[in-house]
């Protein structure tokens, strides 16, 4: 094992107000995307539902099922990265039963993650206190919880008002008592974020939550300028590699195109008795 790897118990104790650094966490969706970002140096690989936005062209996460979820988390596996690798719960796979969250959760660790991170306040508690139970970590998911999409009416800030915000700070407290080591908290204002993160023993991991909880995350594609929708307001892209991409392969078609690919570069030699016999053919 890597010095560099954190244990489930490692990370929830890691909070910047007793002087650790910040944690770093970042999705991936199979195996290249996996060996990039452990390479980088991240703490946690999040192999995020958000897939189905990223990867496979739906328009929100809830057309991802758990089978999707187990393919795409084993991907990340095989990149064997030293990162701890949390796998999402998608929408329908833990909301009908403590049972069924239960075995859902089972099957992500089965195909290689060591957590399951689910969305959800307070409704949640007692599916993470059963998958806690049967010693799987899992990490919560608060504020803008984008399988909610349809009941928040849309990709809203959440916790904008003092009751809504007093609602976040309760489903941070229900769920680290129910046994979360962590918390993303994604889509609230920077106050909020700051004072959930103070309350709370556990790291919170913003996205879109300002500057002050314990970590930050983000998608692969949208820090490398892959996505083709435009950025949420807290994505900070960090590479234009999209454009790098086409540009390649348009290289590559005026090539072939020109006859200038292949070369002799990239073609076998033949030898000359070969040659010869093909020739008098």
């Amino acid at each position: 094992m890597s010095e560099r790897r954190l244990s489930v118990p490692a990370i929830r104790s890691s909070k910047r107000s007793n002087g650790d650094e910040p944690l770093v966490m970042v999705t991936a969706y199979d195996e290249p995307s996996a060996r990039f970002v452990d390479a980088a140096g991240v703490d946690m690989i999040l192999v995020g539902d958000s897939v189905g936005n990223t990867v496979l062209g739906f328009n929100d996460t809830l057309h991802v099922t758990i089978e999707m979820m187990v393919h795409h988390t084993a991907a990340v596996a095989r990149a064997q990265p030293d990162a701890l690798i949390i796998g999402d719960l998608p929408w329908m796979s833990y909301h009908v039963s403590s049972t069924q969250a239960v075995e859902s959760a089972a099957m992500l660790i089965r195909a290689g993650a060591q957590a399951v991170k689910l969305e959800g306040g307070s409704n949640r508690a007692e599916a993470v206190h059963a998958i806690v139970d049967a010693e799987i970590p899992v990490m919560g998911h608060i504020g803008l919880t984008p399988q909610s999409v349809n009941a928040m009416g849309g990709y809203r800030v959440q916790g904008k008002s003092i009751e809504a915000a007093e609602e976040v700070r309760a489903g941070a407290r229900a769920l680290e008592e129910a046994g979360c080591f962590g918390l993303v908290l994604e889509g609230v204002p920077e106050a909020l974020g700051a004072a959930v993160t103070a309350e709370r023993s556990i790291p919170t991991i913003g996205i879109g939550a300002g500057p002050r909880t314990d970590g930050q995350v983000l998608v692969f594609h949208d820090i490398l300028g892959l996505g083709n929708r435009t950025p949420a307001k807290f994505v900070r892209v960090y590479a234009d590699i999209g454009s790098q991409i086409t540009t390649a392969l348009q290289e590559f078609c005026g090539d072939v195109r020109a006859g200038t690919f292949p070369g002799e570069d990239e073609s076998y030699a033949t030898s000359e008795k070969l040659s010869e016999h093909l020739e008098h053919e």
